[in-house]
């Protein structure tokens, strides 16, 4: 049903149940293996996860808080779709966000920092080269959140994590387009080259710049055939 390997019993811990099946479901959203509009199979899911319904409901309710599924009363429930206009407004906001963090990152960041967040671009360098979706959107996005992070701004970054899932969805969206993927890494070596100037300006540009081109690419792939 699904390209993401189950997870056993054991691979999720009574640290907090609800929360790890919320972030399985939340990457099966991400990357479409939950489709928009698609019905939920809760109970199979469940029995896929050797989870009981309990933390499922508790799950999908996070899921709901973050407005990525819609509660059905008494017929379970189902993914949201993903608009042309939010992808758009979306991406405008999440723009100046990230812009601003990747200015007071340049700023302030130190040789260590630079040299950790060099190692990751490497990294995801290494993905795209391969042409491995999977693990070059999960590095892509730690780097997105290193950025935000080194900004050490709290009000700056607890004001993204609000949008932060629902973009997610749109920049996952994004690297299916070949043109869209090449040209995001380009941006991305921009960025490491503005960070080791510790231009701030440019680097606030050049991020501006990177996240209105994913909304945008993602808006067109969301146009009505």
């Amino acid at each position: 049903m699904t390209s993401e390997k189950p997870l056993s019993p054991l691979a999720i811990n009574r640290r907090s149940l609800y929360d790890t099946v919320a972030e399985h479901l939340r990457n099966m959203i991400i990357k479409g293996d939950l489709a928009p509009n698609a019905r939920i199979p809760v109970n199979e899911l469940a029995a896929e996860f050797g989870v009981s319904q309990t933390p499922m409901r508790e799950a999908l309710k996070v899921l709901a808080e973050e407005h990525l599924i819609e509660l059905l009363p008494n017929r379970g429930a189902r993914v949201l779709p993903y608009t042309q206009r939010e992808a758009t407004e979306l991406f405008q906001v999440i723009a100046s966000l990230e812009a601003l963090a990747a200015e007071i990152t340049a700023a302030r960041i130190s040789d260590r920092e630079m040299d950790g967040l060099q190692a990751m671009h490497d990294r995801m360098c290494s993905y795209f080269r391969a042409g491995d979706k999977e693990p070059y959107f999960d590095i892509n996005s730690r780097i997105h959140d290193r950025v935000m992070t080194l900004s050490a701004n709290e009000a700056l970054i607890a004001t993204h994590a609000k949008l932060l899932v629902r973009a997610a969805r749109g920049r996952y969206m994004a690297i299916l387009n070949a043109d869209r993927w090449h040209e995001a890494v380009d941006e991305h070596e921009q960025l490491m080259s503005a960070l080791r100037a510790r231009d701030a300006a440019r680097a606030a540009a050049i991020w501006r710049v990177h996240l209105l081109h994913t909304g945008q690419s993602v808006s067109t792939m969301l146009e009505p055939k």
